[in-house]
């Protein structure tokens, strides 16, 4: 696999407050779905609001996509980008066994949170007009473990856990030619094989972990996910389906 993906813009920046933002504003003016990279985010954010830390030399992007889908299925894409990310990531190292994939949307490397997905949309009712996939990846350095909510997994670095020195700008190129052809995929035959390729990586698959909804926390086996992107859940009062949490180890 060589070259950029055809089809697909190519936009980096210096700085911006959030790619997120910027995406999204740029979108009007782009013929198709692109990549912006920045070198540096002043107001990144994570999920639900929250802060991200973004030390030099990381990777920060964000993916402008037009689904032609329900909200629902577009936001199954947090399944494309993970896998695409874990295939990036193992194309860039050489480490097959190093990295796993955290439900719903973190790569893990060595049991540390070494990458995150956050997923924003515009539209209206069922349909969306742009879905925005924002993209953290600790390649040079980790936010300090007080920094990241208390439980939570600790972040770590392509560097520091693995020696190896990746720049944003070379992750970029890998990582748009890996999420490609699983778009590709996505749009022609659905989830199905997408999910099949991401259990085959899961984190903690078939162990008790704790899911912490708005409302509840729950202990339980994680046995699957569904055909919707569900975490299945074994708990002492049956199987439990969740379609949003924070998982715990």
């Amino acid at each position: 696999m060589t070259g950029w993906p055809g089809g697909y813009g190519r936009v980096i920046l210096d700085e911006v407050g959030s790619t997120l933002d910027e995406a999204v504003r740029r979108a009007p003016d782009m013929a198709g779905p692109f990549w912006l990279l920045a070198r540096h985010q002043t107001k990144a954010r994570g999920r639900r609001g929250r802060a991200w830390a973004m030390p030099a030399g990381n990777f920060a992007a964000t993916l402008l996509l037009r689904p032609e889908e329900a909200t629902g299925t577009a936001a199954l894409r947090s399944f494309v980008m993970s896998l695409a990310l874990w295939r990036a990531l193992v194309a860039l190292t050489g480490e097959t066994t190093a990295f796993a994939l955290k439900w719903p949307n973190d790569v893990l490397l060595r049991g540390g949170k070494v990458a995150g997905i956050l997923l924003e949309s515009t539209g209206k009712g069922a349909q969306i007009d742009h879905l925005a996939i924002g993209i953290g990846v600790n390649l040079a350095a980790a936010p300090v473990p007080e920094s990241v909510e208390t439980g939570a997994v600790t972040p770590v670095s392509v560097k520091a856990a693995l020696g190896k020195d990746v720049s944003a700008e070379i992750f970029l190129d890998v990582l748009a030619r890996e999420y490609a052809p699983l778009e590709e995929q996505f749009r022609t035959h659905g989830f199905a094989p997408v999910r099949v390729a991401w259990l085959a990586h899961a984190a903690r698959l078939g162990e008790v972990i704790t899911a912490r909804t708005g409302r509840e926390s729950l202990t339980g086996t994680f046995e699957d996910v569904d055909a919707d992107g569900n975490l299945m859940l074994r708990t002492h009062t049956g199987l439990r389906r969740i379609a949003a949490a924070d998982v715990f180890f």
